[in-house]
């Protein structure tokens, strides 16, 4: 009991002052180059998730490997099933998606804020919703997004700032 509630401290510390990407590896996750990781959520087996080269995992994503044995419990108390969750290169998983057990996720993909990823998804694809469905290819949602890209990303944080408050509304991504 000690060894178990020490254990829990030992784990609460290193959330907090490792890096996210550190910790997932320290817990098992195999982790490629280039990655940015923003998530604490990697479940009960983390030792089953592979990310892949280049991939961001956005803030609260949650990586879940089992499967809902407790309701088989009853009949078979040992019961227990699990699937292995690979996120191929290039990859960006938006903020509080869920990822469950068996999933594949390709090469190329954007899955939007929000989606549960119940099945496995081709590369190239952009997914969103609950569950998670093909929305469009990465090739058009890029082309489509052509029109709103403002090259902001080598500006400080306040030269951004200045930038995109003197811009006029037109410029904006708007629903």
């Amino acid at each position: 009991m000690i060894k178990h509630m020490v254990l829990r401290a030992l784990n609460f510390f290193l959330k907090k002052v490792m890096s996210r990407e550190k910790y997932a590896r320290r817990l098992g996750v195999t982790i490629g180059a280039n990655c940015n990781i923003a998530t604490l959520e990697f479940g009960s087996e983390p030792y089953l998730i592979t990310i892949g080269n280049r991939v961001q995992v956005t803030n609260n994503v949650k990586f879940i490997t089992h499967t809902g044995g407790w309701v088989f419990r009853s009949r078979n108390p040992k019961f227990d099933a699990f699937g292995k969750i690979l996120i191929h290169d290039n990859v960006y998983i938006g903020n509080n998606s869920i990822i469950l057990p068996g999933v594949e996720i390709g090469q190329n993909v954007i899955v939007g804020a929000g989606s549960v990823v119940t099945k496995s998804i081709p590369q190239n694809s952009v997914v969103g919703g609950n569950p998670a469905r093909i929305i469009t290819s990465v090739d058009e949602l890029e082309t489509r997004m052509r029109r709103y890209d403002l090259s902001t990303k080598l500006l400080s944080p306040q030269e951004k700032r200045r930038y995109l408050l003197q811009l006029s509304d037109e410029q904006f991504i708007r629903k």
